[in-house]
């Protein structure tokens, strides 16, 4: 089993990246590999809204969005770390996600994203960050409180007690919930088929 975990700071071994590591050491020990992917500082492009994607598998754009869904191909979960940046997920991560998600292919893969404060506009910044999975038919993974770390530098990040110990708790959670959807599986139940005709309704009328 693998789980994906996507790094959406400019800083690529920040407060987040440290988030990231402590949820990724607590999968290692339950026996789950991880792979750490850094969107990087380049710009990454908002979704055009073109379709183009659809039957792909992969944006039309060639950038970070087409490596990571590669590598999502390959993972059995994800977890999305982000900055808080004006009580809300970093503007990379927001573009990256919009298209990540628009591909699809996502559906039943545990996912939970963490997000790295000073301070404040934390449980905003989840909550964004919680809708892209929600939609997508995606277990979201808790952890024993919301997924969050306080420091400004990494250094602070890590006396963060709380914090941290929030970060393993929820990479316990993820891989428990992973090997439940393994034994499901080996014993023969399957997630279930969607309706034939998903419905739209228009509230303009």
């Amino acid at each position: 089993m693998k789980v994906l975990l996507i790094n959406g700071s400019p800083h690529e071994r920040g407060c987040t990246y440290t988030a990231l590591c402590e949820v990724a050491g607590a999968l290692n020990e339950a026996g789950v590999e991880t792979e750490l992917l850094h969107l990087g500082t380049e710009p990454i492009a908002g979704c055009l809204g073109c379709g183009g994607c659809r039957g792909l598998g992969r944006c039309v754009i060639e950038d970070v969005v087409n490596v990571a869904l590669g590598r999502a191909a390959g993972a059995d979960g994800y977890v999305f770390g982000s900055p808080v940046h004006y009580a809300a997920a970093s503007g990379a991560i927001t573009c990256f996600l919009d298209r990540f998600f628009q591909v699809g292919g996502h559906a039943y893969k545990p996912g939970a994203a963490v997000v790295s404060a000073r301070r404040g506009g934390t449980t905003a910044a989840l909550d964004q960050l919680n809708k892209y999975m929600t939609i997508s038919r995606m277990p979201l993974v808790s952890s024993q409180y919301w997924n969050m770390v306080h420091g400004n530098t990494p250094e602070e990040v890590r006396q963060d007690l709380e914090g941290l110990q929030i970060m393993r708790t929820l990479g316990r959670n993820m891989a428990w919930l992973l090997r439940c959807i393994e034994a499901g599986r080996a014993a023969g139940i399957r997630p279930p088929a969607p309706e034939p005709e998903r419905l739209h309704t228009n509230f303009i009328r």
